[in-house]
């Protein structure tokens, strides 16, 4: 005698790029918060003073560990995508996110400029990659977000809204060096420039960790398809 049993549904996995991505991600931006309250960053004012000014402290390897961090979780969001064809290997959202990347492993390998000794080469990399990767992620998941949220509006919408988020942030730079080029004073004192690279950087971070929840939960393909009769 045999009794009929329903077949076992494909279940859900936890997508182990995507969690080592977020963990990355979450800890990046945990270290560089922690860095802004250690008593040896008292001398960085962290309204006029840039985030890469933490370089030329005791505690440089803190800045170090943090960018990378960031930079790997967002190669890991983006790696899962391709992965699960989401997006082509070569498209809008993988060259930006590219771009995005280089850009912060950059700005580890070449220091910020040290004004008290003088222009530097390294300094002018640092710049020129720290622009290319902020305006990058932001173009990078506006192009994403349709393919990891192609049904939720909701999450869609939020990860576009900080996407554009961080191109206004931009927005009030851009519009500091514009003034200055009309005789204004100098872009970097015109604007609480400290400030408001911190807010585009927490909003940037934002953005991507935006797309994580999204990449998360996959259908396990791997659900065992029994013989529905078994015997009795």
């Amino acid at each position: 005698m045999t009794e009929s049993v329903p077949a076992a549904r494909p279940g859900r996995a936890v997508s182990v790029p995507a969690l080592a991505g977020l963990a990355a991600l979450v800890t990046g931006a945990a270290v560089l918060g922690v860095l802004h309250v250690l008593p040896s960053s008292a001398g960085v004012d962290p309204v006029r003073d840039t985030i890469s000014e933490y370089v030329y402290g005791p505690d440089r390897w803190l800045f170090h560990t943090a960018v990378v961090l960031v930079a790997l979780g967002s190669a890991c969001a983006f790696a899962t995508m391709v992965g699960r064809a989401l997006v082509r290997p070569v498209s809008a959202a993988t060259v930006f996110a590219a771009l995005w990347v280089a850009g912060l492993v950059a700005v580890v390998v070449f220091p910020k400029t040290d004004w008290s000794v003088g222009p530097s080469l390294a300094g002018t990399i640092h710049r020129y990659a720290s622009v290319v990767a902020f305006a990058s992620l932001p173009l990078a998941v506006w192009s994403a977000a349709g393919a990891v949220y192609p049904t939720a509006a909701r999450p869609r919408r939020t990860a576009r809204l900080l996407a554009l988020a961080s191109l206004a942030w931009l927005g009030i730079v851009a519009g500091a060096v514009v003034v200055m080029l009309f005789g204004g004073e100098p872009w970097w004192r015109s604007i609480p420039l400290g400030l408001v690279e911190r807010l585009l950087a927490a909003t940037e971070v934002l953005a991507i960790g935006s797309l994580l929840p999204g990449l998360l939960r996959v259908d396990d393909l791997t659900s065992s398809e029994a013989d529905p009769l078994v015997p009795c």
